[in-house]
C-alpha cells in the first residue's frame, strides 16, 4: 500500500514525467493567482488553503489529470471557459498533453478566492 504524501512535492514524485510537468504546471498556476494561499494534502491530494478554507486542489488519475476547484458552483459559472474539457460538478478532467491553460486556472483561482470572501 501506498504511503499517504507528507507535503504536494511527496505527491508529486511519484508521479510519470508527463502527469508530473502537468501537475506542476497547475501547481504555479494557482500560486500565480493565489500567491498567499499555503499548499496542503487534503483528502490524500495536493491542494491550497487561503485563510483556513481549502480553496482548490489537483490530482493525478490512471488516465487523466484533474484540477478540483472544491465547489459545484465553480464549474457551473464557467460552463463556457470549460467547454472541451470532461467535467463534473466539483472536478475538471484534463489530459497530461493538454494541461488547462494557466490563464484559466487563474480565473477558476480568483472565482473561488472570491466566493469564499462570501
Amino acid at each position: 500500500m501506498p504511503t499517504k504524501p507528507r507535503n504536494v512535492d511527496d505527491y508529486l514524485a511519484d508521479l510519470s514525467d508527463d502527469k508530473r510537468a502537468a501537475l506542476e504546471r497547475v501547481r504555479k498556476a494557482i500560486q500565480s493567482a493565489a500567491p498567499k494561499a499555503e499548499e496542503c494534502i487534503v483528502y490524500g491530494i495536493p491542494g491550497f488553503r487561503l485563510n483556513g478554507k481549502i480553496l482548490v486542489a489537483f490530482k493525478a488519475a490512471a488516465k487523466h489529470c484533474a484540477f478540483h476547484p472544491m465547489s459545484g458552483t465553480t464549474v457551473a459559472a464557467h460552463k463556457k471557459d470549460l467547454a472541451g474539457y470532461d467535467t463534473s460538478p466539483g472536478t475538471i478532467r484534463f489530459q497530461p498533453a493538454h494541461p488547462l491553460p494557466d490563464r484559466l486556472i487563474r480565473k477558476l483561482v480568483r472565482a473561488r478566492i472570491a466566493e469564499n470572501m462570501r
